[in-house]
C-alpha cells in the first residue's frame, strides 16, 4: 500500500513538473506582448491596468511575458546545466572507483578542492573571473556541481564492482566498458537522479542569485533574478515588481525539491 501512495505522488509530481516545464518551453511562443518591447507610456501600470494582467514594470514592458520568457530562460538552463554536471561528474566518479590508484587519487584531489568552498560563493567568484554573461554563468556553475556526482558515483561503483554479478561477467569474459554500462551504471543511476532533481533547483536558485547580482545574463535579459535586479530601486514605489519574480522562483524551486522528495520516498520502500 505505501508502495502504491508512493508511485502515485511519483506519477503526479512528475506529470506537474513536465507539464510546467513544457508550459515555458511552449508559452513564449504565443505572448501577448514583447518581452523585451519596451513602452514608457505604459510604465508602472498596475495589475490589471490598460489589458496587463499584473501590470509593466518601469520601462512599460507586460510583466506577464517577461515572467514566462524568464521562466523558459531559467528552467531550461538548469536542466542544461544538471544534464552536464550529471553526465560528467558521474563518467568522472565511475573511473575514480572503477580504475583506482593514481587516476583515483587526482580525481578525488580535484574534487575535494572544489568542495572545500561554499558552492555559490564559489561559483560568483568563477563567474566575476571569466566574466559576466549567461554561458560563462552556466560554466562557472558546472565547475561548481560536478563534485557531487563524482563522489556519489565513485562511492557506488567501489560497493558495486565486487558483487557477485559484476564477478560473473569477468568470468565470461566482458570487457570494462561492458561492465560499468551494463552491471554498475543502471544500478546507480536511481539514486543519483534523486539528487539531480535536487540539484535543479539549487541552480535555479544560483542561476538567479547569479544573475541577481550582474553576472548571469546580459540585460535586457528576463531571468527571474534579472528582473529582481533591475527592480529593486522601485521597491517602495512597486513591490510587486520583485513580488512576483520571487514567488515564481519560490514555487518552482518546491516544485523540483518536491519531485526528488518524491523519487526519494518511491525508491527506499
Amino acid at each position: 500500500m505505501q508502495k502504491r501512495k508512493a508511485k502515485i505522488k511519483l506519477y503526479a509530481s512528475g506529470f506537474l513538473l513536465v507539464a510546467v516545464i513544457l508550459f515555458f518551453i511552449i508559452a513564449p511562443h504565443f505572448l501577448p506582448h514583447d518581452p523585451f518591447q519596451t513602452d514608457y507610456g505604459q510604465a508602472m501600470l498596475k495589475a490589471g491596468e490598460g489589458g496587463y494582467l499584473l501590470g509593466t514594470d518601469q520601462l512599460g514592458r507586460c510583466l506577464v511575458c517577461r515572467l514566462i520568457e524568464g521562466g523558459k530562460q531559467t528552467v531550461l538552463t538548469s536542466l542544461a546545466v544538471v544534464a552536464v554536471v550529471f553526465a560528467a561528474g558521474s563518467a568522472l566518479g565511475m573511473l575514480a572507483g572503477y580504475i583506482g590508484g593514481a587516476v583515483d587519487y587526482v580525481i578525488m584531489k580535484i574534487t575535494t578542492v572544489f568542495q572545500a568552498f561554499p558552492s555559490f560563493v564559489l561559483a560568483v567568484a568563477i563567474a566575476g573571473i571569466i566574466g559576466p554573461g549567461k554561458g560563462n554563468g552556466m560554466l562557472a556553475l558546472m565547475l561548481v556541481y560536478w563534485t557531487t556526482y563524482a563522489r556519489y558515483s565513485r562511492s557506488f561503483v567501489l560497493n558495486l564492482k565486487n558483487e557477485t554479478y559484476v564477478a560473473a561477467a569477468r568470468m565470461c569474459h566482458a570487457g570494462h566498458v561492458s561492465i560499468l554500462l551494463r552491471y554498475i551504471l543502471p544500478n546507480m543511476v536511481p539514486p543519483l537522479l534523486v539528487t539531480a532533481a535536487l540539484d535543479i533547483g539549487n541552480v535555479v536558485l544560483s542561476m538567479a542569485g547569479l544573475s541577481f547580482i550582474g553576472l548571469g545574463g546580459a540585460r535586457p535579459t528576463a531571468e527571474w533574478g534579472a528582473i529582481m535586479s533591475e527592480s529593486r530601486r522601485f521597491l517602495q514605489v512597486s513591490p510587486s515588481l520583485i513580488l512576483y519574480p520571487g514567488i515564481a522562483l519560490l514555487l518552482v524551486v518546491f516544485l523540483f525539491h518536491f519531485c526528488s522528495e518524491n523519487v526519494r520516498n518511491y525508491l527506499d520502500r
